[in-house]
């Protein structure tokens, strides 16, 4: 005799008798809420209607939340647009750490998309009202997917990456004035002069850093075919405490290594561990972005290679009394031409990128993204 498996439940419907009594109907809604088996491997969906949904807001809102958010699926039709921003609010309230997203195509979709985290308007038949007031719009429904596991995964890491590596250039220079001052009695003299930090700030990184928002770690039919890569992000693991500590470090090592290096093959004058360090720190930062950049855009290496080139013709410029205005020369020339100099500043850009380099192989063999499994 054979004996067939019962077949899973795909839904949990809760439903209110419009003749039921309103004890009764909210005793058979408490009922049906603790049925639901939560925890199972195969857990079915949740469904309700605007009149059950009212009820279990209303009398059971704690444990109903409980079943909506282990629920793999909640389904609520026929709601008002009052209960449709009432449940976001409530999963915003429950789940404080959660993102969420209200997509809508009509006008009473936009309480619901202004309550949501992020608003997603489709332009339909209803209208424009939808997609007016969201923070996203949208031709098609279809083009969801391309928005999220695309356009959503670069905008991120982008994001991650610049914020934290802006960090590190306005951090680094200021570690190198703090240990400059630390070793000279704590004396108010600036390391660099005013040309020098705004240059660095400007001209001198602003290329090599903000191509950063070129990059991509995998290319869009990759992101298309596989949206299970976009639950590493949901972990938020590339822009947190631990990351931010991460890139401290990295600013405070290689500040300090620029600066006492500079200081240990200072050799006769001021002006020397002036060029020393700061054609380091130019150079770190290059190869600090070099070693962040996971896929080379043209345009990337064009501001590696046109920063260079802008920074060899200040050195000349800054050589020069006259150009200064008769004042003295930042740079000394001869000096910066030398091989004795060449030598100093590769010693100190390596002693401050390479270790940071190995830790970062290292890492990537003892712990590789999922995406590297594609490459």
């Amino acid at each position: 005799r054979n004996i067939l498996p019962t077949p899973p439940r795909y839904t949990v419907q809760v439903s209110v008798r419009p003749t039921a009594e309103p004890a009764d109907a909210k005793k058979e809604a408490r009922q049906a809420l603790n049925g639901y088996p939560q925890g199972k491997f195969n857990a079915p969906c949740l469904v309700l209607d605007g009149a059950a949904l009212s009820l279990c807001v209303t009398h059971h809102q704690r444990l109903f939340m409980e079943v909506a958010c282990a629920a793999p699926a909640v389904l609520c039709c026929r709601c008002t647009p009052t209960q449709k921003a009432e449940i976001v609010r409530l999963i915003r309230q429950t789940m404080p750490g959660a993102c969420t997203a209200a997509i809508g195509d009509g006008g009473n979709d936009v309480g619901m998309i202004q309550a949501a985290h992020v608003g997603i308007g489709i332009e339909g038949r209803e209208g424009r009202q939808a997609a007016l007031a969201a923070d996203f719009s949208l031709k098609q429904f279809s083009h969801l997917g391309r928005l999220v596991l695309w356009h959503g995964r670069n905008c991120y890491l982008r994001s991650a990456t610049l914020s934290q590596f802006v960090i590190h250039r306005g951090l680094i220079i200021s570690v190198i004035q703090a240990v400059f001052s630390s070793l000279f009695y704590f004396a108010p003299v600036a390391l660099y002069d005013g040309i020098l930090v705004a240059g660095y700030a400007t001209i001198f990184t602003y290329g090599p850093v903000f191509s950063l928002v070129l990059d991509e770690d995998v290319s869009e039919s990759n992101a298309l075919k596989f949206p299970e890569l976009y639950r590493e992000l949901q972990k938020r693991r590339y822009l947190s405490i631990k990351t931010f500590l991460i890139w401290t470090w990295k600013a405070v090592y290689q500040g300090c290594v620029i600066m006492l290096g500079g200081i240990i093959l200072f050799e006769q004058r001021f002006v020397h561990v002036v060029g020393i360090t700061f054609t380091a720190l130019i150079l770190t930062e290059l190869i600090m972005v070099a070693v962040e950049v996971k896929r080379w855009h043209p345009l990337m290496l064009l501001a590696q290679v046109l920063t260079l080139l802008v920074y060899l013709a200040c050195i000349v410029a800054l050589s020069s009394p006259d150009f200064l205005g008769g004042s003295m020369a930042i740079f000394d020339i001869r000096f910066m031409l030398s091989v004795p100099f060449a030598c100093r500043a590769a010693i100190l850009t390596a002693a401050s990128t390479v270790p940071i380099w190995f830790g970062k192989v290292c890492s990537h063999y003892c712990a590789p993204r999922v995406v590297s499994k594609l490459s």
